[in-house]
């Protein structure tokens, strides 16, 4: 506990050197297309990338910073998927953001220090170090969200994301001082071990669990602390709106299983209880919303919210009474969601950049009329996005959804057992607002019939990520079991 153990948070600080450094790089480059400060940025995302995926292979988990983060396999699993999607992000950006004038040092550099952000939430051990972590990714993505200075939209987008933003970080920040105040210790193990001995005030450490719960809804976007998703997805740019939607998910989903299960999962009757009420208001709400819209940004805003209120599903159904049993079956099938999710949501909003062109938006669904008459194939790959988010099989968003719906039957309970029929049936309700995309489609004449180009880097990877998509649905299994393996060294001892 009291080795600072530098090598432990290595690729972090091969992150913080790279932005500065491709911050300073940037004021030299005269290229409009900014293509030093392009690649410098991609190679930065490979190396962190393959750093943390030869880091998980090791397996091993270790304390660095005097106790203050964790270096394990989940934190490593996440930061790798956290760089292909930032990775992947930027390739679908570049076109777009160089036809709006946004395609400058600034894009690069905030992209990677809320990437930074995002890891310091993985293998944060301690309030402070987390909190850090979750304002330094909170504070670029505000600044992101602001880019198009001209743009009045983006603008009233950034200033709504900041006031609720700040208010969700008082929520949590709230809520942390309470359990400070309730076990004595910042340290996310020592709040465990206080906990297990059932000495603290409960009544206080109840409190405090609201609070804490309350802001990490707000991080994750589900319902009722939902109010800034469908404003934020529509008003920013859509390059920073998958920045939004892509890897800081998979930061809200570690700090919700760091403060949760690994801080307090001796008051695991009291959160889940909240965790249900969460899934059931967010599966409610997001999937009856959607159907509503003409926006394609706000329906898969609203798709969003449904979508975590099935992983929270998952993330309530690990402690049944005093039985653990199913703990690393649920959380698994939870983190499994959440990476499906994500590579699901990168080619959905990576097919709205494809299309959007110079001085127009393909934000709304009849944007997408007859894509099929002028792209068969990024229509298919389109198609394939959608069947994932609505759980259609061979995608992985199909499996995803039989995890998580398989770890609540497990259970045994009545409770959980109902919950999975209403799960059900909200995604038959879903199904349909993802069926009329593929409909219009397919289906819509086109009103532009010029055929769509892309450039080669952008269709290579919009091909390998509808890929990935299939693939997971087919061969579960790869990535299933590396889930599992992240969870279980998590749970152990």
């Amino acid at each position: 506990m009291t080795t600072m153990n530098w090598l432990a948070v290595y690729p972090e600080i091969i992150l913080l050197a790279m932005a500065c450094v491709v911050a300073m790089v940037d004021l030299w480059v005269t290229d409009p297309a900014r293509r030093p400060t392009y690649w410098l940025t991609q190679l930065t995302l490979v190396v962190v990338g393959a750093m943390h995926l030869n880091a998980f292979n090791g397996g091993i988990t270790e304390s660095a910073m005097q106790g203050m983060v964790v270096s394990d396999p989940m934190g490593h699993l996440l930061g790798f998927f956290a760089c292909i999607a930032t990775f992947v992000t930027l390739v679908y950006a570049r076109p777009y953001a160089a036809e709006r004038e946004i395609l400058k040092g600034e894009l690069f550099t905030l992209s990677l220090f809320s990437l930074l952000g995002i890891m310091v939430m993985l293998q944060a051990h301690n309030f402070l170090v987390l909190y850090l972590g979750l304002e330094l990714m909170s504070l670029s993505l505000y600044a992101l969200v602001a880019l198009r200075r001209d743009h009045a939209v983006s603008t009233e987008a950034a200033m709504k994301y900041f006031v609720l933003g700040a208010l969700a970080s008082g929520f949590l920040l709230y809520g942390l001082s309470m359990m400070y105040g309730a076990t004595g210790s910042l340290h996310i193990p020592q709040v465990f071990d206080v906990i297990a001995t059932g000495a603290p005030n409960k009544s206080v450490l109840v409190f405090g669990v609201v609070f804490v719960v309350a802001g990490l809804a707000f991080k994750l976007g589900a319902a009722p602390f939902h109010m800034w998703v469908p404003d934020v997805y529509q008003g920013a740019p859509t390059a920073v709106t998958l920045l939004i939607g892509a890897a800081p998910k998979l930061a809200a989903f570690a700090i919700t299983i760091r403060l949760l299960v690994e801080g307090m999962l001796g008051l695991a009757f009291d959160w889940q209880q909240m965790l249900i009420v969460l899934a059931v208001v967010s599966l409610v709400i997001g999937n009856l919303a959607a159907i509503a819209q003409s926006n394609l940004k706000r329906m898969l805003a609203y798709s969003t919210i449904a979508q975590m209120g099935f992983m929270l599903l998952a993330m309530a159904s690990g402690v049944i009474g005093d039985n653990h049993a199913g703990m690393a079956n649920a959380y698994s099938s939870a983190l499994f969601y959440s990476v499906t999710y994500v590579l699901t949501t990168l080619g959905t909003f990576g097919m709205i950049l494809l299309l959007s062109r110079q001085g127009h938006e393909a934000e709304e669904i009849k944007d997408l009329a007859g894509l099929a008459k002028r792209s068969p194939w990024f229509a298919l790959v389109m198609t394939i996005f959608m069947f994932s988010l609505a759980g259609i099989p061979p995608t992985a968003g199909f499996y995803a959804k039989l995890a998580v719906l398989q770890a609540m039957v497990t259970t045994g309970s009545q409770l959980y057992l109902a919950l999975a029929v209403f799960a059900v049936v909200l995604s038959l309700v879903g199904a349909y607002y993802y069926l009329r995309v593929i409909k219009v489609m397919f289906f819509d004449e086109p009103t532009d019939r010029s055929p769509l180009s892309a450039p080669a880097d952008v269709r290579a990877v919009m091909s390998l990520n509808g890929a990935a998509v299939l693939v997971f649905g087919l061969l579960p299994g790869g990535l299933m079991a590396m889930c599992g393996t992240a969870i279980v060294k998590l749970l152990a001892p």
